[in-house]
């Protein structure tokens, strides 16, 4: 996740579009990025997420993604468990199996810890998604 979002040389990608890359010949010992899925087709698209909370100060709990694409599959993914807090603002790096161009929605969920307090409510203040490179 160190190299994202990709400079604006692109990614040199592996497999079967790597000769597209304009320097394929002109670096030595070139890093290649290959994101792949848990599932066939193994396609994975490299996202960054930020998600700024809104709510109580502190509580234990879990904030998770869901997409949705317009074929009707959905992904949960989680973005971060534990303590969590409305002045921190969580990051994290996805390799998602929803192709960007087919997500017709994507759902915030929270959930809270049996022994937090039952009235305590939290939520996103902003969820913002930074895609990688399209390949």
């Amino acid at each position: 996740g160190d190299c994202f979002p990709c400079s604006l040389e692109q990614c040199p990608m592996m497999g079967h579009y790597a000769d597209r890359f304009p320097y394929k010949f002109e670096r030595v010992n070139q890093k290649y990025f290959l994101n792949t899925a848990a599932d066939p087709p193994f396609t994975a698209w490299r996202q960054q997420v930020f998600i700024k909370l809104s709510g109580v100060k502190k509580m234990r709990g879990d904030i998770n993604l869901v997409y949705y694409d317009t074929e009707g599959n959905r992904k949960e993914y989680e973005i971060s468990s534990g303590v969590l807090s409305q002045d921190e603002v969580y990051t994290k790096y996805l390799d998602v199996e929803i192709n960007p161009k087919n997500t017709k929605k994507i759902e915030f969920l929270w959930n809270k810890a049996l022994f937090s307090l039952l009235w305590a409510r939290l939520g996103a203040e902003t969820v913002n998604i930074i895609n990688g490179e399209d390949g």
